[in-house]
């Protein structure tokens, strides 16, 4: 799952409540916030017979084209998981590769997010193995966008939901906040970027089908859609048909639907 990825108010993520839906509902237009588990480098470049790293590679039009449809598309939110805390377990020489690739597609790249009023934001970015270069790329690229108002994209890099969650917990005991005053709005305000909505579609291509400890909490209540397609190969057109899957989908966030056509 690799590219080649405090405000405590009615936006804060996770507050137990869905602002503006009901149970009856039903279908929605565009997502408000999609995320995207992007898997099937790796694959895509075994059949093809070359290394590892050339899925990665050739992953960087992917995810320039899913951002330029999530945008067309309206889509207030873009998140994509780039790296995750458990990929510090592949083999060195493929961890570093990956430095070096996410470094370049961003400083490549950073001009157009600019000019197309992307807000960019980095998720997670805390492990001291991180090339102290590519931090910096990302706090600049953060800086540069950060008055934007158009889509905001975060890149989950060096993310664990699960870390998240403990980081959160952590804030709140260090805050001093008694047990009984904790409440899922205030939990969540601890968490990163706690003005990001919950997410309402989440995208992993390749077919497989889990969470791996991606946006745990954000995700409570997420529809999920898991295209046969490997990342490398996914573009504008399944990231359409992703979202037209999402619009026939009823939310019913636990709820049930109203009477239809005098059913009871």
């Amino acid at each position: 799952m690799t590219w080649t990825s405090a405000v405590d108010g009615p936006a804060a993520s996770g507050t137990g409540s869905v602002p503006g839906r009901s149970p009856g509902s039903g279908k929605r237009p565009t997502p408000r916030h999609v995320a995207c588990v992007m898997d099937g480098n790796g694959r895509w470049a075994a059949a093809r017979s070359l290394p590892r790293t050339e899925g990665h590679r050739a992953a960087e039009r992917t995810v320039i084209d899913v951002i330029e449809a999530a945008r067309s598309a309206g889509v207030e939110w873009l998140s994509l998981y780039a790296f995750s805390t458990e990929n510090w377990r592949r083999p060195d020489g493929e961890v570093d590769y990956l430095m070096r690739l996410v470094r370049r597609v961003v400083r490549k790249h950073a001009p157009l997010l600019h000019a197309r009023g992307i807000r960019c934001r980095f998720l997670g970015v805390s492990d001291p193995r991180i090339p102290p270069a590519l931090t910096r790329d990302f706090t600049d690229l953060s800086t540069l966008t950060g008055r934007n108002r158009g889509m905001t994209l975060t890149v989950a890099f060096d993310h664990g939901g699960r870390g998240d969650i403990v980081a959160a917990a952590r804030s709140l005991i260090r805050s001093g906040v008694p047990a009984d005053a904790v409440t899922e709005r205030s939990f969540a305000a601890h968490l990163p970027f706690p003005d990001t909505p919950d997410v309402d579609l989440v995208i992993r291509t390749s077919g497989e089908q889990r969470i791996s400890n991606f946006m745990l909490w954000q995700v409570a209540y997420a529809e999920w859609v898991f295209p046969p397609v490997l990342w490398p190969d996914f573009r504008a057109p399944h990231f359409l048909e992703c979202l037209h899957t999402y619009r026939q989908r009823q939310r019913r966030f636990g709820g049930v639907l109203p009477k239809q056509n005098g059913d009871s």
